[in-house]
């Protein structure tokens, strides 16, 4: 019993950390004045896009295809099959939102953009928040703290950019700054929680997580693909965008 508090209270404090790196990346919707210029809008949602785009391979995918290999399954197997779970329910919540018909005026179609952004990143922080756990668990158990440790930090640094990423985009359609800060903010609080449910039921749901990461990769590359790349379309889009995968591919490979 003592040792399962130790290991709730280890993956709350190993969340807790990665939660707040993503407020703090909210938090810089607070420096800009006014709604962005619509060159400085691009470059925000091309560089949401890099970001999704290089979380979605090196922070999802090849995870996905490493831990598989673990229980004698095909790494290919749950990576393409949560991928194409991912892509189908973000396709379906895109078709059942109300007011998401293309005709329709353009401020519909960016709250639309703006409902799907927020639902692939958070999707994407459940995985996250849940390997966090895992990690501080074993860790509370004997195994390696300084590698939990290091996965936290990781997932903390690229969670920095994501609050970014919700949150600017929420200012520019017309969001106050507080309002914008708390909607970023909230898409990381699924990371301490799951990842201190993910001890509580850790035995059954560790054979899950390939496919977890997966269906994550699957939802913010449909995003990507289908709202932010072609509201991005420019010179400046393709810049962010750059810079936004450069950043996140670096944080991955540097601190994975």
């Amino acid at each position: 019993m003592i040792r399962m508090i130790q290991a709730l209270l280890w993956a709350a404090a190993g969340t807790g950390f990665t939660f707040t790196m993503t407020m703090l990346g909210a938090a810089t919707v607070f420096f800009f004045r006014g709604t962005p210029q619509e060159r400085v809008q691009r470059v925000l949602l091309g560089f949401a896009a890099g970001v999704m785009t290089a979380a979605s391979v090196w922070s999802l995918l090849l995870p996905a295809i490493e831990q598989a290999s673990a229980w004698a399954i095909p790494g290919w197997v749950p990576a393409a099959g949560g991928m194409l779970l991912g892509v189908v329910f973000l396709a379906a919540l895109d078709a059942l939102l109300p007011k998401l018909r293309r005709e329709r005026e353009i401020a519909d179609a960016g709250w639309k953009q703006t409902t799907l952004l927020v639902t692939a990143i958070t999707l994407h922080n459940v995985p996250e928040g849940m390997a966090v756990g895992l990690a501080f668990a074993l860790a509370a158990h004997g195994e390696s703290a300084a590698g939990a440790a290091a996965l936290a930090i990781g997932i903390g640094i690229q969670n920095f950019p994501e609050g970014g990423a919700i949150a600017l985009p929420l200012r520019q359609q017309g969001w106050t700054r507080l309002r914008a800060f708390v909607g970023g903010t909230l898409s990381g609080i699924v990371e301490p929680i799951f990842g201190v449910l993910v001890v509580l039921v850790a035995a059954g749901v560790r054979p899950l997580m390939p496919w977890l990461l997966s269906f994550a990769a699957g939802a913010m590359l449909y995003v990507v693909v289908e709202e932010l790349v072609p509201q991005a379309h420019s010179r400046a889009g393709t810049c962010g965008f750059v810079v936004g995968f450069l950043i996140m591919m670096v944080l991955d490979v540097a601190l994975g």
